[in-house]
């Protein structure tokens, strides 16, 4: 008999009830280290009070109006979020995989609205994870996501990751934007070198089309800037965002500059909870706190002393680990076996981490994760590879 909640989950047999900080507690008491923080949603960890109070003072105001009228709240956040980045504009959904949508139909629209309608063609990287839709799974071009589920939506060019060359040459008179993560989650922890970043902007300003970023994962200081980006001095002209800008509440955003976004004009997309009051508190709040200098500089000097203790523990178990990569408190550990028996290794010392894809292991924590956590952490992945 099928379960009550559709099985299509591998979870787990684990039930937290609690979570405080950088832990979680299981109903049977037993407390976990979260190295995977929801997968880099839980940017201040679990149950921060400051998030707490703002969602708490605004459920006692008002919930939800939709945005058939204006929202103060939603105005302040993306006010915010215009003042400290590349955007002008914004658009609030409530998930990562809204945002992927709306980046398909900002860019298409933008070409019909000035006149190239042929311009429909989207350049995806092989590895890249953009959400769970239709659409977004077309846009992967991975086999194993589109299994079953087809007819998909036409219109995806997946190229390898990372070859130049070849993404030059699948740009054509069709092409309206190339799509990419600055650092690839799912796809293993990848990040694009700085300098392959400055190309593709350089390339879509010569060819007059689109750059768009995927920052669901690698964005909200996660990577010790506030976006991944920044680290290349470039920008896009679309951003996807989600995860980390709600600290554990579910909340995206689409960024975009003022020309990126000229053909969505009123009518051209919608979203009855996108921008609800309870999310945007919380996430004005989030970017209240991340945006602070000494908050980043944090992030940086945590992220230097997190990855000093890896290489020792990479050292201790070259049968286990062969290194590290990412970026900031975005860290991936490349394995020599399978990441799912370290992720099983690590349930035993009770720490949770998340496996990727190329063999890899996802350390994504709270970005206020304590030093003292930080080499707990370290020794508890220390026990579990000893075991394996």
């Amino acid at each position: 008999m099928i379960s009550s909640v559709l099985p299509t989950y591998n979870r787990a047999p684990l039930s937290f009830v609690k979570g405080q900080g950088s832990w979680l507690i299981e109903a049977d008491g037993r407390r976990f280290l979260d190295l995977g923080a929801g997968i880099a949603v839980n940017t201040l960890g679990h149950a921060n009070p400051e998030l707490a109070q703002v969602l708490k003072d605004q459920a006692d105001t008002l919930w939800h109006v939709s945005n058939l009228y204006q929202i103060p709240a939603q105005q302040k956040l993306a006010d915010k979020l215009v003042e400290t980045t590349f955007a002008d504009t914004c658009f609030f959904t409530n998930s990562g995989t809204e945002t992927a949508e709306l980046a398909i139909k900002m860019a298409r629209k933008y070409f019909s609205a000035n006149g190239q309608p042929e311009r429909t063609e989207i350049i995806t990287f092989e590895g890249c994870f953009h959400g769970r839709s239709t659409g977004a799974i077309a846009a992967s071009g991975s086999a194993k996501m589109v299994d079953g589920f087809g007819p998909l939506m036409p219109g995806f060019v997946t190229v390898p990751f990372f070859d130049l060359d070849i993404v030059k040459a699948a740009v054509t008179d069709k092409t309206a934007a190339i799509w990419i993560e600055p650092i690839q989650g799912e796809g293993g922890i990848r990040p694009v070198p700085d300098q392959d970043l400055k190309a593709l902007r350089e390339l879509c300003d010569t060819n007059g089309i689109l750059l768009i970023f995927d920052e669901v994962q690698c964005g909200v200081a996660r990577t010790g800037k506030l976006f991944a980006h920044e680290w290349a001095g470039i920008t896009p002209d679309i951003m996807m965002i989600a995860k980390g800008i709600g600290g554990g509440f579910p909340l995206g955003a689409l960024l975009a500059t003022e020309a990126a976004a000229s053909g969505m004009v009123a009518g051209t997309h919608g979203s009855t909870y996108g921008g609800n009051p309870l999310g945007c508190a919380v996430g004005l709040k989030v970017m209240e706190i991340v945006t602070d200098p000494n908050f980043l500089a944090e992030v940086n000097r945590k992220a230097a002393l997190f990855s000093q203790k890896l290489e020792g523990l990479i050292a201790a178990h070259p049968d286990v680990f062969e290194s590290q990569r990412g970026q900031g408190l975005m860290i991936g550990l490349k394995c020599k076996i399978a990441p799912i028996d370290v992720v099983n290794a690590a349930y035993a010392q009770d720490l949770l981490t998340v496996p990727a894809a190329d063999n890899v292991l996802r350390l994504l924590p709270p970005l206020n994760i304590s030093d003292d956590d930080i080499a707990e952490a370290v020794k508890r992945l220390d026990a579990a590879a000893s075991s394996l």
